[in-house]
């Protein structure tokens, strides 16, 4: 009989007492203990099972669960004699960021003195007997919400020291999701406060800190060595790219394909694969995000779990309030093309808003790019980047992003599908009433005065945005932009996929955009912007692609599209 699929499960122990479905992890207990680095730092993206593995860590090695082989006696950690000697044998200070989210740099630091209060609280026993001084018994008392921050920063230091002398024994110490403060920081404008505060608390915890035996920190990103790591040059640091732990989060190609075929779907390998695949850790590819194999096993059915499971703001913010090259380089990937850019896997938060490159950087490491193939340093040349080949992960991120684009029109989500409508219809005068409203509407937030080289460029932009309103025909076109075509690159190019009959005529027609933007030297009116697009098209046989592929001349439809500001014309 098959085990019951628990969603939300984040206590090892629960998930076992439970006996939910679970698929092993533990060796990953191993790896991390036999690799013998003193703080390691380990990036993947979110509900990838960083929770989970702390709260496995702490179950295996805390005092507080020694004695508890029941947890482990089913699992690989549990095949070697010299593991199970480990088990429930050290003490262990086990902490979470994730809920530090705050509006402000006062509330963000009171969140974390509070989890070390409560952290203080669980281990009130130190107070009894003669094993603290008077005097660190009144320091000990004074931990509380409102301490002073020069107080707060020392405490995790101070707990490692009286839990070592308590049990003799150097502590191991593990803090899950240590950047959402960061994160936070950042999208609300106090991260060079907080960055000082945490710098000072991480380098007195992981840095100075005789006591430590062990510490593991997780996130989602590796922020700069010089914000908040500037003081610990022994930190192992362990990103997408590296081959330590690669396997340990996320579910791998077999185990999802076992999972499938037990749970009675083994015939939906393919489309599982399609959704949901398309991570790489280190050199292990096909790799599958848990939430989203959890929650088809459960739910057996499509969707975007895992892309709907938190707010994606920043990562709307950042391409829609982004450079043009940002932009574009999204537009080419919503088109299933691929990106090399040179990165760096260390996020600087601070070069966001004018390094585009800090943005990928970024969202590789929140997952929503995949690394398909990237070249590591050059070792005779110190200043060369690896260059990365990226694209968008999979169908359920490209699903997201798809939606994230139709939510920027929300206001107008009538309009937007109307002027769908009318493009499928050819109605050219529902076209163009109807683009107006939209962009009259949310031009207004939109970035579309990129600058490259001091000349504006806003014709990219346009591009992009249209390209953002006709995202949901892919089902029905093949949508390609900035191609080749006779001689020339076209902007926009629909072909029909199906034999479908659209506009009442047999099996579809196709359609060529060209984007112009007015210039007033050379044009008196939209009017001659829009001749001058349909004069591109021509000039350049854009159409000869199409025409190789079997579609006749009477089957493709050519529009030009002229902007000026907020208005538009389309002919």
């Amino acid at each position: 009989m098959t085990k019951t699929v628990g969603i939300g499960h984040q206590d090892f122990a629960q998930l076992v007492e439970s006996n939910c479905f679970y698929i092993d992890k533990t060796r990953f207990i191993q790896e991390w203990w036999d690799n013998k680095d003193v703080v390691t730092l380990i990036t993947r993206p979110r509900r990838f099972g960083k929770t989970l593995n702390i709260s496995m860590l702490e179950c295996f090695f805390s005092v507080a669960y020694k004695g508890r082989s029941d947890l482990f006696e089913r699992f690989s950690v549990w095949k070697e004699e010299r593991y199970r000697k480990l088990q429930g044998a050290w003490p262990v200070i086990s902490l979470s960021f994730a809920n530090v989210k705050s509006g402000n740099y006062e509330n963000a630091v009171l969140r974390i003195c509070q989890i070390i209060t409560e952290l203080y609280h669980k281990n009130a026993f130190l107070l009894q007997g003669d094993l603290l001084s008077d005097a660190e018994k009144e320091e000990y008392c004074s931990i509380c919400m409102e301490m002073p921050e020069v107080v707060a920063t020392m405490a995790l230091r101070k707990m490692a020291d009286y839990l070592s002398r308590y049990y003799g024994k150097k502590v191991i110490i593990l803090l899950d999701e240590y950047d959402t403060p960061m994160q936070e920081a950042y999208v609300n404008g106090y991260w060079d406060r907080l960055t000082e505060f945490i710098r000072n608390l991480f380098n007195a915890a992981f840095k100075t800190n005789p006591f430590i035996e062990r510490a593991l920190m997780t996130g989602i990103t590796r922020i700069s060595k010089e914000s908040i790591f500037s003081d610990l040059n022994h930190l192992m640091i362990v990103t997408t790219t590296s081959k330590l732990y690669a396997d340990a989060f996320g579910f791998t190609e077999d185990e999802v394909f076992a999972a499938l075929d037990e749970y009675g779907m083994g015939d939906r390998k393919q489309e599982v694969k399609l959704w949901y695949d398309g991570f790489t850790f280190g050199k292990c590819r096909d790799i599958y995000n848990p939430w989203s194999i959890l929650n088809y096993l459960k739910e057996r059915k499509i969707a975007a779990y895992w892309a709907n499971t938190s707010s994606n703001a920043l990562a709307g913010k950042l391409i829609r309030e982004g450079s043009r090259n940002v932009k574009e380089s999204f537009e080419h990937m919503l088109a299933g093309e691929h990106l090399i850019v040179p990165i760096e896997e260390q996020i600087v938060y601070s070069q966001l808003e004018e390094n585009e490159y800090a943005v990928w950087s970024l969202f590789v490491a929140s997952g929503y790019l995949k690394v398909v193939n990237y070249e590591e340093y050059d070792t005779d040349t110190d200043m060369a980047v690896p260059k990365y080949e990226l694209a968008l992960t999979n169908r359920e991120v490209s699903v997201m992003f798809r939606g994230m684009v139709q939510g920027w029109f929300a206001g107008e989500a009538s309009n937007y599908n109307d002027f769908v409508k009318a493009l499928l219809l050819g109605d050219l005068d529902a076209m163009n009433e109807y683009m107006n409203r939209v962009t009259g509407a949310v031009f207004s937030y939109f970035d579309t005065g990129g600058r490259t080289s001091g000349k504006a460029e806003p014709e990219r932009f346009y591009h992009g945005f249209v390209l953002g309103l006709i995202v949901e025909l892919d089902n029905r076109y093949v949508i390609t932009s900035n191609r080749e075509s006779g001689f020339g690159r076209y902007d926009v190019m629909l072909e029909p996929r199906t034999d479908r009959s659209i506009s009442g005529k047999p099996g579809g027609d196709a359609i060529i955009m060209e984007f112009k933007v007015y210039n007033s030297r050379r044009e008196t009116s939209l009017e001659d912007t829009v001749k001058a697009a349909h004069a591109q098209i021509e000039e350049k046989g854009y159409e000869k692609l199409l025409l190789e592929k079997g579609i006749s001349k009477e089957r493709i439809r050519k529009y030009g599209f002229a902007f000026a500001g907020k208005e538009v014309l389309i002919g």
